[in-house]
């Protein structure tokens, strides 16, 4: 897997976990995209062909809306590299990999086979095993969030690790894990 896909898959699947909604995952953002009867019974009818990107895209912009907001609250917003918001340039990247991906007519599951966590309904443990399974983060609390020890790794892959290690331990809100870019 590339690292813009490991990046992707990361996103889409924490943008799942933290749904509010019928099936209650950790509610972190308010959407219900990405569940049978909430956006899915909608973007199946709208979309047939591509309702299962539409469900996951929607949902990951319902959590980089949420993710926007949290860097806000720091003096120096722009400097914050998290999950939802790695830099300009790869953040396009990242876009640009998920249409090609829905321009495929390949199902999510076939093309980040990652994605697999997501198909069998909300499991609590299998979702923090799955962060457990990234490593270790390390950090402490700052306004915006959980700001990570450490420098910034070098590649977009090795970010998407340690951003979504930064989940645990598990909160009630969005504990925005972040590294603080240098100047």
């Amino acid at each position: 897997m590339s690292d813009i896909d490991m990046a992707l898959t990361s996103q889409l699947v924490v943008a799942w976990a933290g749904e509010t909604g019928e099936e209650h995952r950790l509610g972190w953002w308010r959407c219900d995209l990405a569940s049978e009867y909430g956006g899915e019974d909608l973007f199946r009818r709208l979309l047939p062909s591509t309702w299962r990107w539409a469900a996951l895209q929607g949902a990951r912009e319902a959590a980089r809306r949420v993710d926007a907001e949290l860097r806000r609250r720091d003096h120096e917003p722009d400097r914050i590299i998290s999950l939802f918001s790695l830099g300009f340039e790869l953040d396009e990247r990242i876009e640009e990999r998920l249409a090609d991906l829905k321009r495929s007519g390949h199902t999510p599951d076939e093309a980040l086979p990652g994605l697999a966590i997501t198909h069998d309904g909300w499991r609590p443990d299998i979702f923090w095993d799955w962060v457990a399974d990234h490593g270790k983060a390390g950090g402490t609390t700052s306004p915006a969030g959980r700001r990570l020890s450490g420098s910034l790794p070098a590649t977009v892959g090795q970010q998407a690790r340690r951003l979504v290690a930064g989940l645990a331990p598990a909160a009630e809100h969005y504990p925005l894990p972040h590294f603080r870019r240098a100047l």
